[in-house]
């Protein structure tokens, strides 16, 4: 029995530990958006934020770029979602259903793209989107983060097709459906948590996008809030650390409403389907 209390106190200080290194983080980050920058400079650290201070965010709220920043983001990562969601349904269906000589390879090769880091793609990208006059466009953001996250949604989305059974599209096949009508009346109703996955995937890809917004735009009005934070209040001599906290309390909000709101739906939607092969 001692054995067994003390496995079990040690079970749950373990837990108690990851749970403050994963916290802790952002409290600090919260913490230190509401210190005044010589509260925060100060040695040793103030754990507590006193004096509090809203300053910070009233700052970043009144000088306009950081709206500005919030409004690009929000664009683009919309529409990448929306793209890379259409293109992953149409692909991930097609090496699903259909079977050729090598479809294994080419779905292989489609996901080894993941392996390469993207900074051996920057100059290549770079280079071509000059060219063709994207840059400081946001179709050149939303082709590369679309890019980024197209591969890995395939890869999820074949997942959930797989599991349909191809007797429910023959079904609808004698019943007068055509091919599109069959994907989107009968199978897409049947992936809703592969397609919330995906949508939530390309959404955070491209929501804290920070190298591509860094390297495809060099003007304010255009950049998103990663790289827009970055050169806006962080300079050779100045660090502006309780603007740069408060916007990134800002830029989180978003993602943790959705998965406030979205997480039961993607659960319960992971135990419902149909038949399976």
């Amino acid at each position: 029995m001692k054995t067994k209390t003390w496995k079990q106190i040690l079970m749950y200080a373990a837990i108690v530990a990851v749970t403050i290194c994963f916290v802790f983080p952002i409290y600090w980050m919260l913490a230190t958006s509401l210190k005044s920058n010589e509260s925060i400079l100060k040695l040793p650290p103030q754990f507590l934020p006193v004096p509090l201070t809203f300053q910070n965010y009233h700052g970043i709220l009144t000088d306009g770029k950081f709206l500005i920043f919030y409004k690009n983001n929000i664009i683009v990562s919309g529409i990448t979602t929306l793209v890379t969601l259409t293109l992953a349904v149409l692909a991930s269906y097609a090496f699903s259903r259909y079977r050729f000589k090598g479809d294994k390879f080419v779905m292989m090769l489609f996901l080894s793209t993941q392996m390469f880091p993207a900074m051996t793609l920057l100059i290549a990208l770079y280079n071509m989107y000059y060219k063709l006059g994207l840059l400081n466009t946001y179709t050149a953001l939303v082709l590369a983060c679309s890019t980024n996250a197209l591969p890995m949604s395939v890869w999820i989305l074949k997942g959930f097709f797989d599991t349909i059974s191809k007797s429910l599209e023959e079904a609808a096949y004698i019943d007068g459906c055509s091919k599109a009508g069959t994907l989107v009346r009968v199978i897409l109703p049947l992936v809703k948590p592969g397609i919330l996955a995906v949508g939530l995937y390309s959404f955070l890809i491209s929501w804290e996008d920070f190298l591509w917004g860094l390297t495809l735009v060099n003007k304010t009005e255009m950049r998103t809030l990663a790289s827009g934070i970055a050169m806006t209040y962080l300079g050779e001599y100045n660090y502006d650390w309780g603007r740069v906290m408060a916007a990134a309390v800002g830029a989180a909000i978003p993602i943790l409403i959705i998965f406030i709101f979205l997480q039961k739906y993607m659960i319960s939607g992971l135990t419902a389907g149909a038949v399976k092969e």
